[in-house]
């Protein structure tokens, strides 16, 4: 995986000192000043990462989310001034990974970076899983497919069908299916839930799994939402309904 990294900031200073940062790290950096030069950049330069402002001209950070929402593979860190939650949840429906308020010290957008980076590698890592990605879903190895009512789940090829049509999911949408689809009928909390599949803080905390859910039914459809079901008080459960 190419550790390249698209900064998208309209302050010169900002952009320009987190792009240093992240090029003494080891990292491939690109500029862009606002966001219909971050969509054209994504298409030249190819990053694994955006740092992406959403407060912008032209186009703001969150129209560019909307834009790259069914792109995967790619991870993206929101930088605003504002320090609302609804802003950050609004982020985080976009499909954003993360979520820093300015202020900010340039360590910790490294270090935030770096941990997408490798959540993004082992993402990656286990796509390509196997020696050939063409093997039919019957020849799938062992624990490989995972299947509930007519949603089959391939995680070697980190694939999901529902009535046999491919589901559009982002990679922690792919993750937290997975998870909740593997162990059918079991109640995990949305502590564990974010811990398992995010593996660090989130600026939405648990809100960020309840948002992931919403989308994940949403894609589901009216006919197949029921499979992700609330146990109210405790967390979530994947089962098909009664």
């Amino acid at each position: 995986m190419s550790k390249k990294v698209l900064v998208v900031d309209d302050e010169p200073g900002i952009r320009s000192a987190i792009a240093y940062a992240l090029k003494r790290e080891g990292y491939e950096t690109e500029t862009a000043a606002d966001g219909e030069e971050a969509l054209e950049k994504v298409e030249s330069f190819g990053p694994s990462v955006l740092v992406l402002d959403v407060m912008m001209p032209k186009m703001d950070g969150y129209e560019v989310c909307r834009r790259l929402e069914n792109r995967s593979g790619i991870g993206i860190i929101l930088l605003t001034v504002k320090n609302d939650m609804i802003d950050k949840i609004v982020g985080l429906e976009l499909g954003a990974d993360d979520y820093m308020t300015k202020p900010f010290e340039i360590r910790e957008v490294l270090a935030r970076v770096k941990a997408l980076m490798r959540r993004l590698e082992k993402n990656g890592a286990a796509a390509g899983g196997g020696e050939s990605g063409d093997s039919a879903p019957d020849e799938a190895e062992a624990g490989d497919l995972v299947e509930l009512g007519p949603l089959r789940i391939r995680i070697s090829h980190r694939s999901a069908e529902l009535d046999g049509q491919e589901l559009e999911l982002t990679p922690k949408e792919f993750d937290l299916l997975t998870l909740l689809v593997s162990r059918p009928a079991r109640v995990f909390t949305r502590d564990d839930l974010l811990d398992r599949v995010w593996s660090m803080d989130y600026a939405g905390g648990t809100r960020t799994v309840d948002i992931h859910v919403q989308r994940l039914r949403k894609k589901l459809g009216e006919h197949h939402q029921g499979m992700l079901q609330t146990v109210y008080g405790v967390g979530y459960k994947a089962a098909l309904p009664s």
